[in-house]
């Protein structure tokens, strides 16, 4: 069922309002990375807070453990034991602004452009996440003094860090969290306009690679020839990792990748894709091949197939440089896995490889960062049918079913803590928002149309059965 005439009304008149809220938010640099003051993830942490409240939750804290960035929590459980509870999820930390100088606007000055867009830091990865549903929320209890269900909500400090205190978190406040179905908003839609139920995502390896040549550099006229150099080597030992087609190369990396289905491929294969629009979004040049299997859709490889990529390579800088055989070089080697991969098993195969594959006169030495498998589930059951039905009633058209080639390394742990209750992974992240890059932005259309699904959905997940 859509929900009443008059929430909607209520919510339409709220949205200016909304905005302004998400504007504050977004202007507060909340980046929980190390080196940025963690101040004002604190502070951030207030904000949210101070929102909830103002919303109509109760019971609203903002939670620590130990010097972990801070969660907010709330909750409205006023629609009887006998009613469906819904556990939405946030996160209000965001990624660092990178190079200021290419922001068309300050990063942390959230501007409306001509386009129609917000640009700024968080203001779509998530912040906008938290002000959708609180703008939901308040529509209802404006409106009728009350929700159709018990809904509780976390907003998480520490997810663009990578979520490393979640699980002690969600220990700690275990039945605190209870619920029936769990509502994450920190995905994307396959486009903008179209609304997106998300049901897999790759999870991430990264492996360290230290090369060492020599004990302290030395002249490169006087010694290069003979003597290695931890550079070329390095550059050497990664080129090794994918063949010319941007393959992975590496033996054994992809022998557990589950295959997909004829049916998952034929609902891949229905999805609307442009080749050029996709380029241009990607920012990659307009005559430039895909790299990867061209067997398969750029779809499945982006969803699920396993990339592999340098996320950090560390030598010499230009500035400084001097004629020189380095002593040493490294580099950080980043593997989204498919879902259903072993993380554990593909950390192993890399950092097998490169030792294994160590050029003339190095030493290589290898750690692993982090190993988080991938997530997956079937859009199948009565949330599933609800948020299909909220979707279409907010957005005007039918709701497509899409992976993920990100990580969010919490959401597989977390749906196993609540008894693997139904997650509904919902966002505002388009092509074209460059979350996690400069001039990060949202559609302010899609904000809006978010929030009526929102309270439609509120209203759909009240008539389902519980378990």
């Amino acid at each position: 069922m859509p929900a009443p005439d008059d929430v909607l009304r209520s919510l339409d008149r709220g949205m200016d309002a909304a905005t302004g809220e998400l504007i504050a938010l977004s202007r507060i640099p909340s980046v929980s990375a190390a080196g940025f003051d963690p101040a004002e993830v604190v502070r951030s942490a207030e904000a949210v807070a101070a929102l909830l409240a103002k919303t109509g939750l109760e019971h609203v804290e903002i939670l620590r453990l130990g010097d972990a960035h801070p969660y907010v929590v709330g909750e409205w459980l006023h629609a009887g034991p006998d009613a469906p509870t819904i556990l939405v999820y946030a996160h209000h930390d965001v990624q660092p602004p990178g190079r200021e100088s290419h922001w068309r606007t300050p990063p942390f000055e959230p501007t409306r452009g001509d386009d129609g867009r917000l640009y700024g830091r968080g203001v779509v990865d998530d912040k906008a996440g938290i002000v959708l549903h609180t703008a939901a929320l308040r529509a209802w209890l404006d409106a009728h003094g009350a929700l159709p269900l018990n809904v509780k909500f976390v907003v998480e400090g520490e997810e663009e860090i990578g979520s490393e205190h979640l699980a002690d978190f969600l220990r700690a406040h275990r039945e605190r969290l209870d619920c029936d179905v769990l509502v994450l908003s920190d995905t994307a839609n396959l486009d903008t306009g179209i609304p997106s139920l998300t049901t897999s995502l790759r999870g991430i390896v990264q492996v360290d690679v230290r090369v060492r040549a020599l004990d302290h550099p030395i002249h490169s006229g006087m010694w290069g020839g003979p003597v290695p150099d931890a550079a070329t080597a390095l550059a050497v030992l990664l080129g090794r990792l994918v063949d010319e087609q941007g393959c992975i190369a590496v033996p054994g990396l992809e022998d557990d990748v589950p295959p997909l289905t004829d049916a998952e491929r034929k609902e891949i294969a229905a999805l609307p894709f442009d080749a050029a629009s996709f380029r241009r979004d990607a920012g990659m040049f307009a005559d430039a091949g895909f790299l990867g299997d061209e067997a398969r859709s750029v779809y499945e490889r982006v969803w699920h197939r396993p990339s592999l990529a340098l996320t950090a390579l560390e030598g010499m800088p230009m500035t400084g440089a001097a004629n020189q055989l380095m002593a040493e070089a490294s580099a950080r080697v980043g593997v989204r896995v498919a879902p259903g991969q072993d993380a554990d098993r593909v950390a192993r195969v890399v950092a097998d490889f490169v030792r294994d594959h160590a050029p003339r006169g190095v030493r290589v030495e290898t750690k692993v960062p982090a190993a988080v498998p991938g997530w997956k589930t079937e859009a199948v059951g009565p949330a599933f049918d609800a948020a299909r039905r909220a979707l279409r009633a907010g957005y005007d058209r039918d709701a497509t079913v899409i992976g993920c080639g990100a990580t969010i390394p919490f959401v597989g742990p977390f749906v196993s803590v609540l008894g693997g209750v139904p997650a509904l992974l919902l966002g505002l992240e388009d092509p074209p928002c460059n979350a996690h890059g400069e001039n990060e932005s949202l559609d302010l259309g899609d904000f809006a149309k978010a929030a009526r699904s929102s309270a439609h959905l509120l209203d759909e997940l009240s008539r389902i059965p519980r378990p």
